[in-house]
């Protein structure tokens, strides 16, 4: 069998279709599969490490700003869509996938509207609660479409087709706890608290985490990936502590989780995806520019099932925001019932169940 997928710009479109794509190899050792991309998205280092073939679409993101000079620039990007569509009809023709795959974002549209054109088996699978655009355009046409979140469903057209199956995401072995502190060398009592905001860090949580440090480490455990970009400044500001691990990035992400009492983080789909699959009561900051905003329907949809908070991302440095974390940290009753409503929303098995969806339409040709 012969997939073809396309997605990337960023990681949280890239790695649902890198998680899939490695269990197709799982199940189908024979399988061809390769995967479309730009060369300016994450997809274009990434994806040749991972040993996968990449062909290159020249597309581009749609502007959002309503100035002229935005609006002359989406007159360049439309033109780019158009080449990209052309060239994504030959490449079809000529690589002859059983199914084509697009996991969202501008990367996929020219791909998955040319297979849809040509009548080639297409399935999407969108992360976030608020759909993109590319998936609410093309959804109609899709053979099937699956989302991570059930929210997700009403802004698109009903349909039979239109599924809920959890984004794909990395899986980790849940370590004993004491285990896990030991690894970052934190007192083994003191309930503890991991803070990321990704590889590259989120400066709003890191600025507002810097102000409230000391007084956290006074009590509790602090585990802080402050992504690269920061990692400097932020040690340089800070005494060495027992109860503090601060490091520009995780390597042994699943021990830090199985470390934590409470994650506070950003609220993207692969994050999220992640502490849910391990039962994780979480603190969530939407990114206030997301695009559709949607951080924050990802978040509602956690807040809603009950396994997670929110703290706005404009009061992350006030009082009220430490309080709220030291509410959660210190109420172990409330940690386990908001851990076990996340567990009730999780798709451990995401990747596995969309493989074998892909490989069921593909029977169909």
């Amino acid at each position: 069998m012969n997939f073809l997928f396309a997605g990337g710009g960023t990681g949280g479109h890239l790695y649902p279709a890198v998680a899939m794509a490695g269990e197709l190899k799982r199940l189908l050792p024979d399988v061809t599969l390769s995967f479309v991309g730009t060369t300016s998205g994450i997809e274009a280092t990434e994806l040749p490490k991972l040993g996968y073939k990449l062909h290159l679409l020249p597309v581009r993101g749609l502007k959002r700003g309503r100035s002229l000079v935005d609006l002359f620039a989406n007159l360049g990007v439309l033109f780019d869509f158009v080449r990209a569509f052309v060239r994504a009809i030959f490449l079809v023709h000529r690589e002859s996938p059983d199914v084509v795959v697009g996991t969202g974002g501008f990367v996929s549209a020219p791909l998955l509207l040319a297979a849809q054109v040509m009548r080639k088996k297409t399935l999407i699978q969108e992360q976030n609660a608020f759909p993109g655009v590319t998936t609410k355009l093309l959804a109609m046409l899709a053979s099937e479409v699956h989302l991570s979140f059930e929210d997700a469903r009403r802004f698109l057209p009903k349909s039979s087709r239109v599924f809920v199956s959890g984004n794909p995401a990395r899986l980790f072995e849940v370590e004993d706890v004491s285990i896990a502190r030991a690894q970052f060398a934190l007192h083994q009592a003191r309930p503890t608290l991991l803070v990321f905001g990704g590889s590259r860090g989120a400066r709003a949580i890191n600025n507002a985490l810097l102000q409230h440090c000391q007084a956290i480490i006074e009590s509790c455990n602090l585990v802080w990936q402050t992504g690269a970009l920061d990692y400097e400044r932020i040690k340089g500001e800070l005494a060495p502590s027992p109860y503090l691990w601060l490091g520009a990035y995780i390597e042994n992400m699943g021990a830090a989780y199985s470390a934590a009492d409470l994650v506070l983080c950003r609220a993207g789909a692969s994050s999220l995806a992640e502490v849910t699959n391990l039962g994780k009561p979480t603190l969530l900051v939407p990114y206030p520019y997301a695009t559709g905003d949607h951080q924050r329907h990802n978040a509602r949809s956690l807040v809603e099932g009950g396994a997670a908070t929110v703290i706005e991302d404009d009061s992350l440095g006030e009082a009220a925001s430490l309080t709220k974390i030291f509410a959660l940290l210190k109420n172990p009753s409330i940690l386990k019932e908001m851990g076990a409503a996340s567990r009730k929303l999780a798709y451990p098995d995401a990747a596995r169940h969309l493989a074998l969806r892909i490989i069921a339409l593909a029977k169909k040709n």
